[in-house]
């Protein structure tokens, strides 16, 4: 099989490409995301069923997919309902790191009695260094039917195979890249707890674990501990620092702030602090988490849904550079429908454009079925020309996928195989 072509050597995305077919509320979703993208539309457009699809295949690979589909209410909630009874869903993730390129796609069917089955699944990595070959394996029903291993592991019928491949390179690294990325959709009254210890290698959806992650950056990286604080304090005037306290066997955050009058910051608990407060921290933890020696960050992919929810339309420009410059290491991907946000450029005197329709994904429901995509023809023009921003688009209802992109039905998306569409 012919190694598929190669982006760019300065395209720094992990996900280069996510095809789904009936998942949820998307019948039909062909997106190529940008090195930060910004996933755009009305609320109950479908924004969070295209992040919860990624989700889905790193929650499967972590510790189940039993556990991943009950999570979601059963095979019949994960699964598109419509007249047409797809009785399927399916996922491909075409990815690239500095050492691979490749494509990864199985295909889930539903059964009688809300039972599930894993219909086909297939993987194939391509290295780029050292000894470039192509790595490969193609699973049907229990079976493996081709594979580039001398002895394959054994199949499970109700496990992904990725899972039993993990063991051998290079499908380890790929398995590992998966389950380091994260995905957050922060609460700030979790945060607000007290919680037990934990080991604080990734940021939990909803931030239960921020104080544990917190000392472990302070210790893995100190540079990165301060880029947050350094944030936290332009979006939340005063604030100047944060600790984790442990009391008894639980932990929590402690804010340094500035109160007028006062030689030295006072120090305020987690349960004193405002919602938006809390949350402007968490997304901040999740964006810079995984700075290693002061040098980068080694989480491949960071999805975010709303991060500028109780944030102050002030402070979305503050919150806009620490996408952009997390960013830098990690592909970024927001859910968002604030016109605050897109209107924004930041606060970089170099960057007067604001967020670009290169980075803006629209997202429409229509008749129950989400559509995702790139801008029109028109709503790019616009942007290019600077006659409107993203979020004055959005304000006019005229942020609208390209119907050439949207206008798909799952059967002429092709899951397997190196073809765009099937037909």
């Amino acid at each position: 099989m012919h190694e598929p072509n190669l982006p760019h050597h300065d395209d720094r995305r992990f996900l280069t490409r996510v095809v789904l077919r009936n998942y949820k509320s998307i019948a039909a979703a062909d997106v190529s995301p940008s090195q930060v993208s910004f996933l755009v539309g009305p609320n109950g457009s479908g924004k969070s069923n295209f992040l919860d699809a990624l989700r889905f295949v790193a929650e499967s690979l972590r510790s189940t997919m039993d556990h991943a589909i009950r999570e979601r209410g059963g095979i019949n909630e994960v699964r598109r309902r419509s007249r047409g009874h797809p009785n399927h869903f399916g996922i491909r993730i075409d990815f690239r790191s500095a050492q691979f390129r490749g494509r990864y796609a199985f295909t889930v069917g539903a059964k009688t009695g809300g039972d599930y089955e894993i219909r086909k699944e297939e993987c194939n990595i391509w290295t780029i260094k050292d000894n470039p070959a192509h790595h490969y394996y193609r699973v049907q029903g229990d079976k493996v039917q081709q594979s580039s291993l001398q002895a394959p592991p054994r199949t499970h019928p109700r496990r992904l195979y990725l899972v039993a491949a993990s063991g051998i390179e290079p499908f380890g690294h790929l398995y590992d890249a998966f389950l380091e990325m994260g995905f957050y959709n922060l609460v700030p009254e979790v945060i607000r707890n007290f919680q037990p210890p934990g080991p604080g290698d990734l940021l939990a959806r909803d931030g239960r674990n921020a104080a544990s992650v917190l000392a472990n950056l302070a210790t893995r990286s100190p540079i990165f501990r301060k880029r947050i604080e350094d944030y936290l304090g332009r979006i939340v005037p005063g604030v100047v620092g944060v600790e984790r306290v442990v009391a008894r066997d639980r932990e929590t955050l402690e804010f340094d702030q500035k109160v007028k009058g006062a030689q030295h910051p006072w120090r305020f608990g987690a349960t004193n602090m405002s919602d938006g407060t809390l949350r402007a921290f968490g997304v901040l933890l999740a964006l810079f988490q995984s700075g290693q020696n002061g040098i980068g960050l080694e989480q491949p992919f960071v999805g975010i849904e709303e991060p500028e929810l109780a944030l102050h339309p002030a402070a979305t420009a503050v919150l806009l550079d620490a996408i952009r410059e997390a960013a830098q290491c990690s592909q970024v991907l927001v859910t968002s429908h604030s016109a605050d946000l897109l209107d924004n450029a930041g606060t970089s005197a170099e960057d007067v454009t604001g967020v670009s329709g290169e980075s803006v994904l629209a997202v429409l429901a229509e008749d129950g079925v989400t559509r995702i995509g790139p801008l029109d023809e028109a709503g790019r023009s616009a942007l290019k020309k600077g006659l409107f921003t993203a979020g004055e688009l959005l304000r006019v209802d005229q942020l609208i996928p390209d119907p050439n992109s949207t206008n798909l039905r799952p059967q002429q998306l092709r899951l397997f195989g190196s073809s765009n569409r099937a037909g």
